[in-house]
Parts: structure tokens; C-alpha cells; sequence
């Protein structure tokens, strides 16, 4: 397995941690055109899927045979909702290269049917061959998905309702500052099941969660220390996102 050493790429900035991430997903479907990618949404990963687009339109990467899965979806929105994963997935992302959107799946937003939903959402991943590419941010309370402090380790996807500290960060992408209290994310489990995981933080203010999550054991208090059993994963971090690692 290997070390966070090993695991961890540090960049001057955000723009040039994002850009290396970028690269990353483009050297993969490279490698492997119908690769199986799990996608994230949130600020950090806006200028990742600019970078992505950038390279698409020189000619750079095709998305042709690709399939996607997102982490995450909010409860209770319609699809067509600008606040909702799947336009937020399409404004930055699928619109603009040559993706077939039937390919394109984010887990069943309805909070009365979640069950069935999240049942079906993990026997498709397993359908389309795992998830060979999963790239997730980190929440400063070190939630990875919408998986919160107290998730466990083996949890699957299913509905979740979402803390304080959650609902504030994610209000300045809804007009009237309220943000959906549940949602439907992909477990930790499903999550340690993708072949190589990728993780993006910067900014001072996730350094430490990226901290606790390299922090000895699997914490309930902290779910991205899940990532350490793990023996893929590739931290892009600025260096005001390191600091406090480094620090330690």
C-alpha cells in the first residue's frame, strides 16, 4: 500500500492542483477510452471540468466511449433544477463534449422511493464493470460525497441528511440560500470500491480535514480517513491545503 508520501502531489495553487487532476482524468481515458469515471461536483472541482473542456475542444480527449457515475445528488430536486447535480453536471461538463448522456448517471433524486433507487444506482455501477477512476473533494468536516461524520465505513448509497456546516457551504449555489437537508450519495464502500480514487482539496480552510484524514485509523468523526485502506489514491493538493499536514 502506499504511503501518504507515496499518495500526495502538492501544487503552488488551486488552478494548478485542478489542472493536474485534469491531465490526470485526460492521461486515463487515454489509456482507456471506455473508462468507467466517478464524477464530484463543488467549487473545487469547476475549474478541473474547465481544463477538461478546454482539452476537448483542441482535440485533445474524446468522452465517446465513456461512462459516468456522480457521487451525489440532492433529495427531492428535479433534474431540470439549476441547484441540482445533473444541470450542474451538464453546465460544466457534458454539454460541452461529445459524451453520450445515456451514459451519464447521478443516483435517483426522489427521497420517498430512495430504497429501490439506491439499490438500483449500485447494481448499475457493478453492471458497467466498477468504477475504474473516482474523483472526490474532501468537506472541511472530512466528508467525502455526502457521507458526514458518523458514516461507516462499509455504508453503501443511500439517503442522507446532511449537517450545518454542509448546508452552509453549499448555499451560495442556490439563489435563495436553501439548500435540499438530504441526499443521495454513494457509501464509503462504494466509493473504496472504484480502482484508483483521486482526491482534490485546496485552500487553508479543508488543510485540516486532509489532516485527520491521514491521521492513524479509520475515524467515524473524520469519513475520508477511509481513504488510507485504500491502495490506490492520489492526493492533488495547493499548498495552503498541505500546510497543515506538512506541519504535523
Amino acid at each position: 500500500m502506499k504511503t501518504f508520501a507515496d499518495q500526495q502531489h502538492t501544487f503552488p495553487s488551486p488552478q494548478a492542483a485542478a489542472d493536474a487532476v485534469a491531465m490526470h482524468i485526460i492521461n486515463t481515458l487515454k489509456t482507456k477510452p471506455h473508462a468507467v469515471l466517478g464524477l464530484a461536483t463543488g467549487a473545487t472541482m469547476e475549474p478541473v471540468y474547465a481544463y477538461i473542456v478546454a482539452a476537448f475542444k483542441r482535440g485533445e480527449v474524446s468522452f465517446a466511449g465513456v461512462t459516468t457515475f456522480n457521487l451525489d445528488e440532492y433529495a427531492g430536486l428535479a433534474p431540470s433544477d439549476p441547484g441540482s447535480y445533473r444541470s450542474t453536471m451538464d453546465r460544466l461538463l457534458f454539454d460541452h463534449v461529445d459524451i453520450d448522456k445515456n451514459r451519464t448517471f447521478l443516483p435517483e433524486a426522489s427521497a420517498t422511493a430512495w430504497e429501490a433507487a439506491a439499490e438500483r444506482y449500485e447494481a448499475m455501477i457493478v453492471e458497467a464493470g466498477g468504477i475504474d477512476l473516482q474523483l472526490l473533494g474532501i468537506g472541511r468536516n472530512g466528508h467525502i460525497g455526502f457521507n458526514e461524520p458518523g458514516s461507516l465505513i462499509d455504508s453503501r448509497t443511500r439517503l442522507v441528511e446532511l449537517h450545518a456546516d454542509t448546508l452552509a457551504a453549499n448555499a451560495r449555489f442556490f439563489a435563495d440560500g436553501q439548500v435540499p437537508k438530504s441526499a443521495i450519495t454513494m457509501g464509503i464502500g462504494t466509493i473504496l470500491s472504484a480502482r484508483e480514487i483521486v482526491v482534490l482539496a485546496t485552500g487553508a480552510a479543508k488543510a485540516e480535514a486532509v489532516n485527520r484524514a491521514h491521521s492513524g485509523a479509520f475515524s467515524i468523526d473524520c469519513p475520508a480517513s477511509a481513504l488510507q485502506t485504500h491502495g490506490n489514491v492520489l492526493w492533488f493538493l495547493d499548498t495552503d491545503a498541505a500546510n497543515a499536514r506538512a506541519a504535523a
